[in-house]
Formats: C-alpha cells, sequence, structure tokens
C-alpha cells in the first residue's frame, strides 16, 4: 500500500525566535522606561535640578575645556540616560518636553508625534510587543509641570551631534545666553 505523500516543508532560512521584537531588545528596558513615565514629574524637577548645577559648574567646564569633560561626562550621561530612558545618545535631548520618553526610541526616529500606525492597544506598528513611545510621551506629559512643551515642533536630529553630551552644549548654550543677557 502507497503511503500518501505528505507535504514538503519549505526549507527554513533563519531561525526567529517566537515572541521577540526585531530589534531584540530587552523587556526590563520597557519596564524601566515605562517607570520613567511615570514618574516624569519627579525626574522633571531633578533634571531642573541637574541642569542647574550642571550650569553653575560652566567656570569648570570652561577652566578644564569642554572637549576634555566631554568624555567623562558623556560617559556618565550615556549610563543614567540610558538606564532609566533607554537614550539613544542622539546629542539633543527631548526629554523635558516629551515627557520623559525619548523619541529616538520609535523605531521610525519621529520627533513630532506618532506616525499614524499606531496600534488600538497603545502599542508600536513596527515592534507590536512595545508600547509606542510617542503614546508615552503624551501620558508623561500630563503629569509634568512644563507639559504642555510637547506641543512645541522639534528640529530634525543633526546627525553631527549624534553621541556626543547634551548635557554639556545645553550647559554651554544657557552659560552663553547668560552672559549675553547681562552685557
Amino acid at each position: 500500500m502507497a503511503e500518501a505523500a505528505k507535504p514538503k516543508k519549505s526549507p527554513s532560512t533563519a531561525y526567529v525566535p517566537e515572541g521577540v521584537s526585531p530589534s531584540r531588545r530587552a523587556g526590563r528596558r520597557y519596564t524601566i522606561r515605562l517607570w520613567s513615565v511615570r514618574h516624569s514629574r519627579t525626574l522633571e524637577t531633578l533634571y531642573s535640578l541637574f541642569a542647574d548645577l550642571f550650569l553653575k559648574l560652566h567656570p569648570f567646564w570652561k577652566a578644564v575645556g569642554y572637549q576634555r569633560a566631554e568624555r567623562p561626562v558623556k560617559f556618565l550621561e550615556r549610563n543614567v540616560k540610558g538606564l532609566l530612558f533607554d537614550c539613544r545618545m542622539c546629542g539633543q535631548c527631548a526629554l523635558s518636553s516629551t515627557g520623559m520618553s525619548c523619541p529616538m526610541n520609535c523605531p521610525k526616529q519621529l520627533r513630532n508625534g506618532p506616525c499614524g500606525g499606531v496600534r488600538a492597544n497603545g502599542n508600536c506598528e513596527v515592534e507590536p510587543d512595545m508600547p509606542c513611545v510617542w503614546v508615552q510621551a503624551w501620558k508623561g506629559s500630563r503629569n509634568m509641570e512644563k507639559g504642555d512643551a510637547i506641543l512645541n515642533v522639534q528640529k530634525p536630529v543633526n546627525q553631527s551631534l549624534r553621541e556626543t553630551s547634551a548635557w554639556l552644549r545645553v550647559t554651554a548654550e544657557a552659560a552663553k545666553a547668560k552672559e549675553d543677557a547681562g552685557k
């Protein structure tokens, strides 16, 4: 008796584990990132105090040289913001105006709001297991004192500032503005 021919399986070209997003980000990063959004008001206050401290340190940064300070400050910034916000070190931090949700975590790197593909459950269209960065940004901004800053249009990302310290850049700009106002 002849056996019925079994349909042949097409050969698989790559192993793709189930339940893993395309970018292979760890779930714990989402957890910490979402915690940061939930506590955006507290983080906004801490961020403001930290910015004031950095501005008070301007004479030190100037004496040492901003270029020489870049490496250790960038190391600190990458680790702190990387842990809390899953920072991508774009060099143009917008956390204070995006509800403490880093827009660079958007797979499409949109800086001014969500794309048209946000799923009904609030997740990303590109990475279905990831909460939409902009849905989270809106939630976080509603907790913040200066939450309406999310309505301000962000400039496009200047790729030449990638992998540089936004903290030092913002401090240098604030110090210059302060000096110019004093003249």
